[in-house]
């Protein structure tokens, strides 16, 4: 890693958190880039070389941000000890918890994920949490179990986030323990997971998200 790369990303790291504690008021928009921006002495040119997608980037680095929270947490836990389905449990409580952190903030982050022209960005970043997570609980899977596992863990985290900024940490918990038990079993996923549903999965749960929802704890996996 050079010193451009060290400035990159330490820079936005201050500006992420120089900006969130504006959400409440600005929103998810390019005046809370701008105001996170000035908090932290960069110009308008200068905060457009570091994030030229605005908005977009912030949303990226406060998800990437809770995805190291989260492995940093799961750090300590001794996996040999757990079979997969307590893996897989232990890391969306401690992805939820991380986001808690910042639950203010989480609620407009997924209103603006949940914008029809941010969709695309919000199953990018939901993917990337899942395989985060995945690959801490050990996945090695090459083939078409590869892209399942995933898929379906970005449902479960999103709508576990969704039951978590709702009804709290309690809740969250139980509508995960629900989740695991109707899609953790490998077969039911072979035979009941089509790729084509995964999108229109995912987009509804951000919408639950966006508005502090539960989700829907009787729905198939």
């Amino acid at each position: 890693m050079n010193e451009t790369t060290d400035w990159a990303e330490e820079t936005e790291a201050r500006l992420l958190t120089a900006a969130l504690p504006h959400v409440s008021t600005l929103g998810w928009t390019s005046r809370l880039v701008a105001a996170g921006a000035r908090a932290i002495g960069l110009n308008t040119p200068e905060a457009e070389l570091l994030l030229p997608h605005g908005p977009r980037d912030l949303a990226a680095l406060l998800a990437a941000r809770h995805d190291r929270r989260a492995l940093e947490a799961l750090a300590v836990i001794d996996l040999a000890a757990l079979k997969v389905r307590e893996r897989i449990r232990r890391a969306v409580l401690a992805r939820c918890e991380a986001a808690a952190e910042d639950q203010a903030a989480v609620r407009r982050w997924a209103g603006f994920l949940a914008l029809p022209g941010n969709v695309p960005l919000a199953l990018r970043l939901a993917w990337a949490s899942a395989d985060a997570l995945w690959r801490w609980a050990g996945d090695t899977a090459t083939d078409e179990n590869h892209y399942s596992k995933r898929a379906l863990l970005a449902e479960i985290l999103i709508s576990t986030q969704a039951v978590r900024l709702a009804l709290g940490a309690n809740a969250a918990a139980a509508h995960l323990d629900g989740r695991i038990e109707a899609v953790m079993a490998f077969e039911k996923w072979k035979a009941g997971f089509r790729p084509a549903d995964a999108a229109s999965r995912l987009a509804g749960a951000l919408g639950r998200l966006r508005h502090g929802r539960p989700g829907d704890r009787g729905a198939a996996a």
